[in-house]
Parts: C-alpha cells; sequence; structure tokens
C-alpha cells in the first residue's frame, strides 16, 4: 500500500453535534469496519453514540439520494458516506465510481453540507482491506471541515 502523508487533525469539543452516517451493505465486510472507526474516533470529538444517525442502503450507489434527503432534513451538522467499491471485470466498477463521486459532491455543494467521502474505491480486495481502518480519517476531515464552515 502506499503510504501518503495524512494530516494530523486535534479533536474538538462537537458534543452537541449530529452527525449522519451513511453506510452502504454491499461489501459490508468492509464498509462495517470503516463504520466501527468512524464510531469509536467520534467519542475523541464528544459526540456520543446517540447523537451519531447510521442509515444502511444497499450499495455505493444509493448513498448520494440519501445523504441528499439527511442535508434537506436541517437535522445535521455534518454527513459521512461509507461505502466499497472494488474493481471487477467489466466497466460497472468505473460507471458507479464516477456515480458515487460526482453525487456525493453535487449534494455536499448543493446543500453546502459538509459530507465526509469514505468510499473506498479499489482494484482489489487486498486494498479494500488495507483500507478498512480508515473511517476515522474520513470522520476527522468532515468535523474539522464543518467547524470551519461554522466558524465562518
Amino acid at each position: 500500500m502506499q503510504k501518503a502523508q495524512k494530516a494530523e487533525f486535534e479533536p474538538f469539543d462537537a458534543g452537541g453535534w449530529r452527525i449522519g452516517l451513511v453506510v452502504a451493505q454491499f461489501n459490508q465486510h468492509i464498509t462495517s469496519q470503516l463504520q466501527a472507526s468512524a464510531v469509536k474516533r467520534a467519542a475523541d470529538y464528544k459526540i456520543a453514540s446517540d447523537q451519531i444517525d447510521i442509515f444502511p442502503v444497499a450499495g455505493a450507489i444509493e448513498i448520494p439520494l440519501v445523504l441528499q434527503h439527511l442535508a434537506k432534513s436541517g437535522r445535521y451538522n455534518a454527513l459521512l458516506a461509507v461505502g466499497c467499491v472494488i474493481k471487477g471485470d467489466t466497466p460497472h466498477f468505473d460507471y458507479v465510481c464516477n456515480f458515487v463521486n460526482n453525487g456525493i459532491l453535487r449534494v455536499q455543494l448543493d446543500q453546502s453540507m459538509p459530507i465526509g467521502f469514505g468510499v473506498l474505491t479499489c482494484n482489489d480486495e487486498a486494498q479494500a482491506v488495507s483500507r478498512a481502518e480508515l473511517g476515522s480519517e474520513h470522520l476527522d476531515a468532515v468535523l474539522q471541515q464543518a467547524r470551519l464552515i461554522s466558524q465562518n
């Protein structure tokens, strides 16, 4: 696995915040680990488990519409999308990745809502497994973004 230099963020007190977490069930052996990692990290921000609403969806394709609904609700300070798309032998992978990426970006910009992109797009199972604990980093990214936006 390529080693990227990641940002180091200090958790802050987000105890009054509400987080929406949309989790694809396809490749659940990976997405459940991403989810667990994000929920565990939320505690460092003083976000209790009852302040995190989890919305399971069938697969990555279903993520953007649910995010849009949640963003429009006005209930959440930040949203996190979790999924895992593993490349197969057909171009389906490319279509799914493009659809999900563009959909999440569109919701984020159209709704002015911080959305963490925790959708893994991997060439094979080994890459996905090696990244299954990155949910905490995706949560860091979106909470830091939400904090910045709320301060300006």
